[in-house]
């Protein structure tokens, strides 16, 4: 798959205090001034690979073809952790092997997984601390300039995945599990519209109860402006699923609730 454009995105928990980024970003033009870089967030939950896979997950797929999506949350950095390049029919992913692309393996067609040991497309430094900017910043940059993925290193037949939960009948309920937590307090499920058609096809109700943190839900609603601000909604998202939420409030605070937390349709 050609790289169409110059275009890289960059997915991290480094924040925006520090030189963190603009290292990284000041190591790819430097490679490759033509590229360009989009920011997808830098204030993923420190070490939470997890949050990152799943921020990944939710906006990679909108970028043109040949896009080369860097991840870095990894917390592993300096270990014999391997640090790899993925390319799937349309992307290329680079980062660390610790489960951060779990669902880019999942989701994309025609995956193949790199080893990147070719010390050609790394900086050389005294430490081990920033693969971001020492290894995963060059790596990408130089695939911008058409460096062949054969070059970067060998496949790699196993890598590491995170476990994904998937909804399922518990007795009579449709269990599901709370997955992410936006900056809004939003809780977004894993219960996608087809879960609810299904619980909807048993119980013959236009909509199911939606139970969590020991709250009822008994319908839907279709916008954030039909919420209340005294009790907690539910929506099917525009990515979806199924998410409560709080109008103009946090219903993460109000219901005391995490992610991982258990939510269940009736």
């Amino acid at each position: 798959m050609p790289v169409t454009i110059p275009l890289i995105t960059l997915l991290t928990d480094f924040g925006d205090r520090d030189y963190f980024v603009a290292s990284v970003k000041g190591v790819i033009l430097n490679i490759n001034p033509q590229a360009h870089i989009v920011d997808l967030s830098h204030h993923v939950t420190p070490h939470d690979v997890a949050d990152a896979a799943y921020l990944l997950k939710s906006c990679y797929r909108y970028f043109p073809d040949g896009t080369i999506h860097v991840a870095v949350v990894d917390p592993g950095v300096g270990t014999t952790r391997r640090p790899l390049l993925v390319s799937s029919s349309r992307y290329f992913f680079i980062g660390p092997d610790n489960g951060l692309f779990t669902h880019i393996y999942q989701e994309e067609t025609g995956v193949e997984v790199r080893h990147l040991e070719n010390r050609q497309y790394r900086l050389d430094s005294e430490g081990a601390t920033f693969d971001g900017r020492d290894l995963f910043a060059p790596a990408a940059a130089w695939l911008t300039k058409g460096q062949p993925i054969g070059s970067f290193g060998r496949l790699v037949p196993n890598y590491e995945r995170l476990p994904i939960s998937e909804p399922s009948w518990d007795k009579h309920v449709m269990a599901g599990e709370i997955a992410y937590i936006d900056r809004f307090g939003n809780l977004i499920s894993n219960l996608t519209a087809y879960h609810i058609r299904e619980v909807r096809g048993i119980t013959k109700r236009a909509d199911p109860y939606i139970r969590i943190g020991g709250v009822t839900i008994d319908c839907l609603v279709h916008s954030y402006g039909e919420g209340s601000a005294d009790a907690p909604q539910a929506l099917i998202n525009s990515n979806g699923y199924v998410e409560v939420f709080l109008k103009e409030g946090r219903a993460a605070d109000r219901l005391n609730v995490a992610r991982g937390a258990r939510i269940e349709l009736s």
